[in-house]
């Protein structure tokens, strides 16, 4: 038993002692990362001041806020159509289009993506250019698939009984859908949503291939930046990026509790 704490502890500090290091690098005065001078601030000063930086972190917040709205619901009705619609003809074909993207490699993703829009604007004129629109669309494809496994399972899991029930009182599929489905399936929704947030923020071979001049994403910012050595801004950076984190997981955490609590108290039996 004493082994596997043990374990447990050394993957937990291989996992996280460098993010540790990372934010204490970041309030290092010296614009050397690795040799520690004095506490300063100032790299984060700099940051505010970096406009490529600032414009391509809200960029991105701006495409992984949408990417992540837009996959809950294509997730949702995909989900739904799956699990409570039993089998239909090309179901096979249905389910395997979903998951496709899970196991394409992200540079076939981000080739054939390109290939599309290109063409697309060949023929149809649309896009004229490649850039947040067509990251976006490109973000949603591969999301898609993640958020509908997340809220698949949680449906297969529901209890249907209690939608039978509210049908058989007179309630419309539509009305038993926002009022007993949607609240039942919320925290898959709220998962789904963060997963999609973090694979867009994440992001950077399939948007180097789908992005224009004048659309770079964070990441790819980043990436060009450390190519010509690691700067002091981008730890900073990365410990506002951990920081926000941490406060979304914990604001997460503390709303599934606060969830699970009034669950128990209107289960008959437990009041």
């Amino acid at each position: 038993m004493k082994i596997t704490r043990y374990l447990l502890l050394a993957g937990l500090v291989f996992l996280y002692f460098p993010l540790l290091v990372l934010v204490i690098y970041s309030f290092n005065e010296s614009r050397l990362v690795t040799i520690w001078t004095e506490f300063s601030v100032k790299w984060y000063l700099e940051l505010l001041e970096d406009r490529q930086l600032m414009d391509a972190f809200f960029l991105s917040l701006q495409i992984a806020c949408s990417t992540a709205f837009m996959s809950v619901l294509l997730g949702t009705i995909a989900a739904y159509v799956l699990v409570k619609l039993g089998r239909f003809p090309g179901q096979t074909l249905f389910s395997s289009m979903i998951i496709a993207p899970l196991v394409m490699p992200e540079v076939i993703t981000g080739l054939s993506l390109l290939l599309l829009f290109v063409g697309l604007g060949n023929w149809l004129g649309w896009p004229a250019s490649r850039g947040a629109m067509t990251i976006w669309i490109a973000h949603v494809t591969f999301s898609v698939a993640f958020v509908t496994i997340v809220i698949t399972s949680r449906l297969r899991e529901m209890d249907s009984s209690l939608e039978e029930a509210a049908m058989d009182l007179g309630a419309t599929p539509l009305k038993v859908f926002f009022v007993i489905t949607l609240p039942l399936i919320s925290p898959a929704l709220i998962s789904g949503w963060l997963l999609a947030f973090t694979l867009s923020l994440d992001d950077l071979v399939i948007a180097s291939f789908v992005s224009g001049p004048g659309s770079s994403t964070l990441p790819m910012v980043i990436y060009s930046s450390v190519r010509l050595g690691v700067s002091p801004k981008i730890n900073a950076l990365a410990t506002i990026f951990v920081g926000l984190i941490l406060v979304g997981s914990f604001v997460f955490w503390w709303s599934m509790q606060r969830w699970a609590r009034y669950s128990a108290a209107k289960t008959p039996g437990q009041q």
